[in-house]
């Protein structure tokens, strides 16, 4: 059994402009982290991060053959919705770091089709009522490494294996258009794909006093002939005390999985999902 995983970016404005603010994150704060001390601000442990997310997602669904492209929003009428981004760090040497990050993404929506699409060998007639269900899940293990640490903050490179839950699922109840009987019909694929990915990680301390941080990474990976794999985050940190902060940023990713070539349950997800988040981060 072949298993393909494509993966494909397209960098909107908004894209291009959230990896440039990480760029320049890394760029200035690389130099400051060098002037520092042993008394680190960043002193921790283990460290867990809860996120309330606010993704706008734009893609498509593929079924079983590659021009069966199922737009998320037009088609379906997926739109913007809450969900929430989770991180744990375990600090286990004073720059080596294991991570685990978890981003859910489950939506059902039911539209009447503006146009006749086919999914997994099944036709779906313009005008039918449809209930869709599509699931994206993010796991991400990973491992991280401080190259720069002081009392500023830190420079780090990490890898994660993100792996993807997915699942898309399309059916519609037996029903009556224009004269005509409709049998009832449905239509799913599902995947579980591991992707490598790394990338730079940062956190800079604005002030001596360590009240106002920000901080950011990029992951990615090129995958030869199948593309290539890019997300990021990005926020602004303000301590509270030791062991607790407030953080606001923006979170942007891209995702694209294709099951084996030979199967009819061959799906494809490719999902795009930006947006605002803001949440609590306990450290100890």
């Amino acid at each position: 059994m072949f298993l393909a995983t494509h993966l494909r970016f397209r960098a909107s404005r908004s894209a291009k402009l959230l990896f440039a603010v990480a760029t320049l994150g890394i760029l200035i704060g690389a130099p400051l982290l060098h002037a520092g001390d042993d008394d680190e601000l960043d002193s921790y442990k283990l460290r867990a991060d809860a996120f309330w997310f606010y993704s706008n997602p734009s893609g498509h669904i593929q079924g079983s053959s590659e021009n069966d492209r199922i737009d998320i929003n037009t088609d379906l009428g997926f739109n913007s919705y809450s969900t929430f981004s989770g991180f744990v760090d375990w600090k286990f040497t004073h720059k080596n770091h294991l991570t685990f990050a978890v981003s859910p993404f489950q939506q059902s929506r039911d539209t009447f089709l503006k146009r006749t699409i086919t999914y997994q060998g099944q036709t779906f007639t313009a005008g039918l009522f449809t209930h869709a269900d599509l699931k994206a899940n993010l796991y991400a293990p990973g491992y991280q490494y401080d190259i720069i640490r002081r009392r500023r903050g830190h420079l780090g490179v990490g890898v994660q294996l993100d792996t993807f839950d997915t699942k898309a699922s399309i059916s519609a109840q037996a029903q009556t258009l224009d004269g005509m009987h409709y049998a009832a019909i449905s239509g799913s694929g599902s995947l579980v794909a591991p992707i490598p990915v790394a990338g730079p990680q940062y956190r800079l301390y604005l002030m001596d006093s360590g009240r106002l941080f920000i901080e950011g990474n990029v992951y990615g990976m090129y995958l030869f002939g199948y593309g290539n794999f890019i997300s990021t985050v990005d926020n602004l940190g303000f301590t509270i005390n030791k062991h607790l902060s407030l953080n606001a940023g923006y979170g942007l990713g891209s995702r694209l999985v294709v099951t084996n070539n030979s199967s009819s349950s061959r799906v494809g997800v490719h999902l795009i999902q930006q947006g605002p988040l803001a949440g609590l981060e306990v450290s100890f």
